[in-house]
């Protein structure tokens, strides 16, 4: 897990909301002021294989990427934003059910896509109902993810 502050590609929106932009994967995100001094966090989804010799084998892998609140500590944790990137092939095998992620009955919800990458909410991302669920949730009801 690495961790870095948000300010490089940071833009200041005019309409008061900063803009994280993710060259790597190629989509920006809209935050409120408030996330000013965000830290990206990158870490690994695992998919992992359904029945057959493979069951419950990691069969995929793919990039996490979580946008976290500047007062998130290790004592006071809040919501992250948490954006799974699977590849076209990837997100096909899924719908397919050739994997699955996590034992939530449902999968990861999309929230937009370029001609690489289709970039995913983790289904029950916020099952502990952390601090700051709640603006996290009203953010993601605002689209704030756009693929470039």
């Amino acid at each position: 897990m690495t961790a870095e502050t948000g300010a490089a590609g940071d833009a200041d929106m005019e309409d008061g909301t900063i803009e994280y932009k993710n060259t790597e994967y190629g989509f920006s995100f809209a935050l409120p002021e408030s996330w000013k001094g965000y830290q990206i966090v990158d870490e690994r989804w695992e998919g992992l294989a359904i029945g057959g010799r493979q069951g419950g084998e990691v069969v995929e892998t793919g990039p996490l990427v979580s946008i976290r609140h500047p007062q998130w500590t290790s004592r006071n944790q809040r919501q992250d934003i948490p954006i799974m990137v699977f590849t076209l092939t990837q997100w096909d095998a899924l719908q397919r059910e050739e994997f699955h992620i996590g034992a939530a009955p449902v999968g990861p919800k999309e929230l937009g896509r370029n001609s690489e990458y289709v970039f995913a909410l983790p289904a029950r991302y916020n099952f502990a109902f952390p601090t700051g669920y709640e603006e996290v949730e009203e953010i993601l009801a605002g689209d704030p993810l756009q693929p470039d």
